[in-house]
């Protein structure tokens, strides 16, 4: 795969280091936050960027900025970019040649139209543990209600972070929610909690879930690890459906959005829908190959936010 060199460079606004990423294609900050694959960034609505979100990601709280092809991510030094920061936003994929293959693959329009339209969403490369988490405490609920959960369980667990420097970079929605100013918590440090203590932090029925999951990782039962160089993303599918809870779904989500399984293909009401519209009866997800997971991104985009939004604008 060919990869677009990007011209990164460290800039020191006062004391608070940022890095430039100039000539990006095929990035849209407002579509890879708000499409619904991580809970922790929220909207800067301050920003003097023409976008901004800000959120935890690999124990710090960053703000990513965008104007045009210039993307902004503060907080970071040009070595954390280099080290974490560059492939959690996948800024090491060439989305270009991924798309190619997608379309190469499948003549339908409806998908050639999505790939077009929502162009722009890249597939972070989350911490795994963190995304396996999010996506069991995701089950039978929505965002909002998500994200406070996450928040409450980062600050009864997890450890505070420093924003000092951060002013005029923090999104709206945590001003007034300490939590997300906490890095995700470890399996170690959620297991002394128990399930008593997991349910005082209104997480339901999946308290039982997640405690399964952070004593099966701690006593490595599973190996988050191991996952990333099991061949079959069906294999790895299957072991963490072996966690209380875990289902094909929320299996798919955490391979797609924590381990970078580009093939993994959640399946939820929209998507359903999408394949009951758009495609033949006996269409499968293998079909769309190897990056059917982005695919996947694109269609649930399409559904959600742009046919949706223009059925909701005719009523």
């Amino acid at each position: 795969m060919t990869i677009h060199k990007h011209s990164a460079t460290e800039l020191q606004i006062g004391s608070l280091s940022c890095v430039k990423i100039e000539n990006v294609s095929l990035f849209d900050v407002s579509k890879v936050f708000d499409c619904g694959q991580s809970f922790r960034f929220d909207r800067v609505s301050t920003s003097e960027h023409e976008n901004e979100f800000a959120g935890c990601a690999h124990g710090k709280y960053i703000s990513v900025a965008q104007d045009d092809s210039t993307v902004y991510v503060y907080n970071i030094t040009l070595s954390e970019y280099e080290e974490f920061f560059k492939r959690y936003l996948a800024l090491d994929c060439d989305y270009d040649e991924i798309n190619r293959d997608i379309l190469s693959i499948s003549p339908n329009s409806t998908l050639q139209e999505a790939v077009t339209t929502a162009g722009g969403i890249r597939i972070l490369y989350q911490e795994p543990w963190e995304a396996v988490c999010s996506f069991i405490i995701s089950q039978n609920n929505n965002i909002p209600r998500i994200k406070k959960i996450i928040a409450a369980l980062s600050q009864k667990c997890g450890r505070r972070i420093d924003i000092s420097l951060m002013s005029g970079h923090i999104a709206d929605a945590h001003i007034g929610n300490e939590g997300n100013f906490y890095s995700f918590p470890t399996p170690e440090e959620i297991i002394p909690l128990g399930v008593d203590g997991l349910f005082g932090l209104k997480t339901g029925f999946r308290a039982k879930y997640i405690f399964d999951a952070a004593e099966r990782v701690q006593k490595r039962d599973i190996e988050l690890d191991a996952l990333s160089s099991t061949n079959s993303t069906s294999e790895c599918a299957d072991i963490l459906c072996q966690i209380k809870g875990v289902g094909p779904k929320v299996a798919a989500c955490a391979l797609l959005f924590g381990f970078a399984r580009h093939d993994a293909f959640p399946i939820d009401v929209w998507i359903k829908k999408v394949m009951a519209k758009y495609f033949e009866p006996d269409f499968t997800p293998e079909s769309l190959g190897r990056y059917a997971g982005i695919a996947q991104q694109y269609l649930f985009y399409y559904e959600r936010y742009l046919v949706g939004e223009k059925g909701e604008n005719k009523k």
